[in-house]
Formats: structure tokens, C-alpha cells, sequence
């Protein structure tokens, strides 16, 4: 299943052997542990993010392979803008590198781009990046790759009742229609109609909390903690996730027969 993106000389074992496999349709990443990873080697934490910029590109085409639907990366947070200058900016270029060496494979494979967060206040450059790389995979009908850049899910929710707030205010909306449908549907995420809420949410360098990613979104979603640096995750770990998650008994408040 890989040979399509990696060659017939890649290993392909671990996604080729998920027939029984049920794979959750939106899974969510944070991926944590760059810097750690930099520093274990002696490198600069620059260096981290260079190396996890490659995973994501694996980690992409493993996910699409397998027939998930929507893959949402955790890549830059309202909250990272606190970091130093220089490791900002670094930050900053990434999604131009990104997107300059990928959307070739990506178009190849059918996957389109999107986004959620505040795009607007990138820098220029980054923000044409991310424009061109979703215009020009807009038309894709397979996985839906969804970077959350300056993303914060307070700032979301935030934002969400400001809007809805404001329909009100105009008569475009009554108090009465404001449920729960309605504001998942003004939520950042609403353009994902019923796959907004992930089933399933990993995250890597042994950190076990949500640090303010889809908060209304997750509240089903199962979660995968592993203590593997975000550079060093592949697809082994990736289907570790995924046999974890099939022993999870999803009984949305209710009760479901054990099997």
C-alpha cells in the first residue's frame, strides 16, 4: 500500500498487514517532543523540527494508505509564538518547505489540504504557502490533511460564541437554534461536517494532556499516549495506536456488550 508513495523497495509490512484493522476515520496528532529530540543528539532544537517535518510526511502517507479520512497535526499554537525568535521564524518557514517538496506526492495521492487557526496572522510568506498548497490540492476527494497552525481551542470556542453572538444580534439566528449541532457546525472545524470529532488522538514524547487542541471536538475521542519523540515516530508506533484503539470499548455514555 505504500509502494505507491515510498517505492517497491520501502518496507510495507506494517500498514499491509491491517485487513481486520478498523481504522478510525479522523485521527488528531500532537506532535510533541522535537526539541527533546535535538537535544538528545547535541543539535540545535531547529534541528527537531527539520526531522519532524520528515515524519510528517511519513506519517501522512501511512495515514492515507490506510483509508483514514481526515488527519489533523497539531503544528503551531497560539501558545508557541512565546518561544524564541529565532526558533519562531524557523518555524515559520517550514510549511514554505513543506508544501514546496510535498504537494507534488499529495497531488499524486489524491490528499487535500486545509487548515484551521488563524492564518491571517502569519507572515506573508507563510500564508501564500499555505494558500497554494490548498488551492492547489482543492479539488482532491481523498484524505483531507488538516494542519492546525496558530491554533489555540479557547481562541476557537471564543471566536465561535463572538460569531454566534453576533447572528443573533443581526436576527439571523434565535436563541432557540443555538445547540449543540450549531456550534459545532460555527467551530473551526465545521467545514468537516461529521468527521469534526476525532476518534482517536495521539500524541508522542510521553506528555498525557490536551495543551488546548480541540477541546469541544475531543470530547469522545479515545487517546494514545507514547513516550516516542515526535522524530522517531513511524509506522510501527503508528499501528501500535491503532491495535489500542481497537480494544477500546466506545460507549458514548451508554452501554455497549463487551466482546
Amino acid at each position: 500500500m505504500l509502494k505507491k508513495w515510498f517505492g517497491k523497495n520501502e518496507p510495507t509490512d506494517a500498514v499491509e498487514n491491517t485487513t481486520n484493522l478498523q481504522v478510525p476515520k479522523h485521527i488528531a496528532m500532537i506532535m510533541d517532543g522535537n526539541g527533546r529530540w535535538a537535544k538528545k543528539r547535541g543539535l540545535p532544537r531547529v534541528a527537531g523540527h527539520k526531522e519532524g517535518m520528515n515524519t510528517v510526511k511519513k506519517v501522512t502517507k501511512i495515514a492515507s494508505d490506510l483509508g483514514v479520512k481526515v488527519l489533523t497535526l497539531y503544528a503551531f499554537s497560539t501558545e508557541n509564538w512565546k518561544r524564541p525568535k529565532d526558533e519562531v521564524n524557523f518555524l515559520m518557514q517550514l510549511p514554505i518547505d513543506f508544501f514546496d517538496t510535498f504537494v507534488p506526492d499529495l497531488m499524486k495521492n489524491n490528499v487535500k489540504v486545509t487548515t484551521i487557526g488563524n492564518i491571517d496572522e502569519l507572515p506573508e510568506k507563510t500564508q501564500q504557502a499555505v494558500k497554494k498548497a490548498k488551492e492547489k490540492t482543492k479539488e482532491n476527494t481523498g484524505m483531507i490533511l488538516n494542519f492546525a497552525l496558530n491554533y489555540g481551542s479557547r481562541d476557537e470556542i471564543t471566536q465561535t460564541v463572538q460569531q454566534i453572538a453576533k447572528e443573533v444580534k443581526a436576527g439571523e439566528l434565535s436563541w432557540e437554534q443555538v445547540d449543540e449541532a450549531c456550534i459545532s457546525n460555527h467551530l473551526m472545524t465545521g467545514f468537516l461536517n461529521n468527521l469534526s470529532d476525532p476518534e482517536l488522538i495521539i500524541r508522542t514524547s510521553g506528555e498525557e494532556r490536551l495543551s488546548n487542541f480541540l477541546l469541544w471536538q475531543s470530547v469522545y475521542s479515545e487517546f494514545y499516549f507514547t513516550s516516542c519523540l515526535w522524530p522517531d515516530f513511524d509506522e510501527s508506533i503508528f499501528m501500535e495506536a491503532l491495535e489500542n484503539y481497537q480494544g477500546r470499548n466506545r460507549r458514548f455514555g451508554g452501554l455497549k456488550e463487551e466482546k
